[in-house]
């Protein structure tokens, strides 16, 4: 399948299109996720209701109808999925919320001056292998150019290889590797590798301060 001719790439999330993007967020990361905002309903419904929607590349198919794919970042302060202490506790109560917390604090990723980071990238099933992630991640690296970033940081477990060798395609080197026994019977993974990709920043164009 030609990419290019299946989606249509774009800059945020359409209004109306949360529950989609949050259905193919959880689809990829539901294992990662579950333990803190599960069960599935109602973590879907968390993250579509938190939604920072400037904060996402998305693949679209080429009527506009259907998202395919989407990849969130964090800049600026602010990260495609949302939702803060108050919204956690609101939702899931005071004692279940609490160690939620605690999980959701151990996957949290401050951007670094000068760097954009990405929360990762989700594909619908039906449209994988199309080239349809490296089409998200080429946009991803263009906004942070436009940002004044200096490089884009991910963060890939070791449960998820094909996400790996995508990010090592497009430029991606691994930094440092952190070993996480005590997550992997909890969210399904042993180790994270953070990896780094070098960009080039566009002249006229400034970092987004923190808030």
């Amino acid at each position: 399948m030609d990419a290019d001719a299946a989606v249509v790439i774009g800059r945020g999330v359409p209004c109306g299109a949360e529950e989609r993007v949050a259905e193919l967020y959880w689809e990829a990361f539901g294992r990662k996720l579950g333990a803190a905002l599960g069960p599935p309903e109602r973590g879907r419904a968390f993250i579509a209701g938190h939604l920072h929607h400037d904060r996402a590349a998305v693949a679209r198919t080429p009527d506009g109808d259907r998202i395919v794919g989407v990849a969130g970042y964090r800049l600026g302060g602010r990260a495609l999925t949302g939702g803060g202490v108050r919204d956690v506790l609101r939702t899931y109560g005071p004692l279940r919320g609490l160690p939620r917390l605690a999980l959701l604090a151990l996957l949290e990723r401050t951007p670094e001056p000068g760097e954009l980071v990405m929360d990762g990238i989700a594909v619908d099933p039906a449209h994988r292998g199309a080239g349809i992630g490296s089409l998200l991640l080429t946009e991803i690296a263009a906004v942070a150019a436009e940002h004044g970033c200096s490089r884009v940081r991910l963060d890939v477990i070791d449960a998820n290889p094909r996400a790996r060798a995508l990010y090592e395609r497009h430029g991606f080197s691994a930094v440092r590797t952190e070993r996480t026994p005590y997550l992997e019977r909890l969210m399904g993974f042993g180790a994270v590798t953070t990896m780094h990709r070098a960009v080039e920043a566009q002249p006229g164009h400034t970092l987004e301060q923190q808030p």
